[in-house]
């Protein structure tokens, strides 16, 4: 499958009925996760692997990773009514992923990979760290995303934990006006996607 079928067959994806701003539910961007899983997948970490999908949110990265090739493909959320959505999107694609229900904390499963889009910490301060903590517990490659500026931290507290960035990219995000206390019709930040080894 080329990068340009994969994106447009991701652009399928229905977002979250009633996203939580709690748990920071922001849709990732069809075109910023094809590129991810297709980084991914070029790097040998995908067809035939067994992939998590830490906050998998609406299922775009396991429905990606199922389209790729992946083996197993486990997505994990806290969040009910994202997991329905993330049912009905990956009946939409004909997909077999596993939806798991928990805590990212609760997670046990290994995994060859993980995708995830953890919460940028802007309603709760650190909100990725059990994200990243899980991911290097449990992963041997990890594809997270991030924003741009906590690059530096996030190096030294991957390194802390005996692991290292050997690759990353930034993108341009354009957070859409989704809960009351966004005061512009769109935002435009820099994420930044990072692959731990």
């Amino acid at each position: 499958m080329k990068r340009k079928e994969l994106e447009m067959r991701l652009q399928r994806v229905a977002p979250f009925d009633e996203p939580s701003a709690a748990l920071e539910q922001y849709p990732t961007p069809s075109t910023i996760a094809s590129d991810i899983l297709f980084s991914a997948y070029a790097n040998g970490d995908v067809c035939d692997k067994t992939i998590n999908d830490l906050g998998c949110g609406t299922g775009i990265f396991s429905i990606g990773a199922k389209l790729l090739g992946a083996n197993v493909v486990r997505g994990y959320d806290i969040s009910r009514s994202a997991l329905d959505v993330a049912r009905k999107n990956i009946e939409l694609l004909s997909v077999d992923v596993e939806l798991i229900e928990c805590d990212v904390t609760e997670v046990n499963d290994h995994a060859d990979t993980t995708f995830m889009n953890p919460p940028f910490g802007c309603q709760n301060r650190r909100a990725d760290r059990p994200f990243l903590d899980k991911a290097m517990e449990l992963s041997d490659s990890i594809y997270s995303i991030h924003m741009a500026d906590t690059l530096d931290f996030l190096n030294e507290y991957i390194e802390s934990k005996g692991r290292e960035i050997v690759a990353y990219a930034t993108y341009k995000y354009n957070i859409p006006h989704t809960f009351t206390f966004h005061r512009k019709e769109k935002k435009e930040v820099d994420i930044v996607v990072v692959n731990v080894r």
